[in-house]
């Protein structure tokens, strides 16, 4: 009898750690973050990147201020994102980004070693911690409290050893973009002074307006 009550005690427990309004909220970022990944081309450069710079802070600080729970459930999370998954990501947001994608890293575990700057992308810092949250999600809403914990537990993880550092890294490149003199300001081409690019809209209306 004592045996069984602290199973079920034990149970209780991990029940009121995946319920909980801090794993809740941690959830409801995810989802979010996912969704807003996921429908990057829906947004042009500029609205992505501020939206960005508001979200990743806020998933940072939603995870930042959950324990690892002490996982001993034998739930088998598996992985929901495949290859193809993870390259829609990264490409539309290589495709929105353009060459703002890059920046230079200064945290990869080589750079001491290394005479040169190492380069870093945004697209693929994004999509890696994509599929980590996304992966967590999709066994999340799978209802089972020993596989929400232990994917709650594995996505945790995996924030401490790099997703997180990889999130504080494109950040940092997207804060760089934000607040640079020229963000906000219509892309057109580098070489087309703005007055020409719109003489040459207009001029092409015209000329269509009278072929039609």
């Amino acid at each position: 009898m004592l045996t069984l009550h602290i199973i079920i005690l034990k149970k209780m427990d991990e029940n009121q750690l995946i319920y909980s309004k801090p794993v809740i909220e941690f959830a409801t970022v995810v989802a979010e973050s996912c969704l807003f990944l996921e429908r990057a081309e829906e947004h042009t450069k500029t609205d992505f990147i501020t939206t960005a710079t508001r979200l990743l802070p806020l998933l940072y600080l939603k995870t930042s201020l959950l324990d690892l729970p002490e996982d001993e459930s034998e739930g088998n999370i598996e992985r929901f994102v495949t290859e193809d998954d993870y390259l829609f990501v990264k490409n539309q947001i290589e495709r929105l980004l353009g060459a703002d994608d890059s920046f230079l890293e200064v945290f990869h575990p080589d750079m001491p070693y290394s005479d040169t700057p190492i380069a870093a992308f945004v697209s693929e810092n994004l999509a890696d911690i994509y599929q980590e949250i996304k992966d967590f999600a999709a066994n999340f809403q799978i209802g089972e409290s020993e596989i929400m914990t232990a994917a709650l537990a594995a996505c945790l993880s995996a924030f401490a050893e790099h997703w997180g550092q990889k999130l504080l890294n494109a950040l940092r490149a997207l804060h760089s973009v934000k607040y640079s003199e020229n963000f906000g300001e219509e892309e057109t081409d580098d070489n087309l002074d703005p007055k020409e690019y719109r003489k040459l809209n207009r001029d092409s209306f015209l000329k269509f307006q009278s072929e039609d």
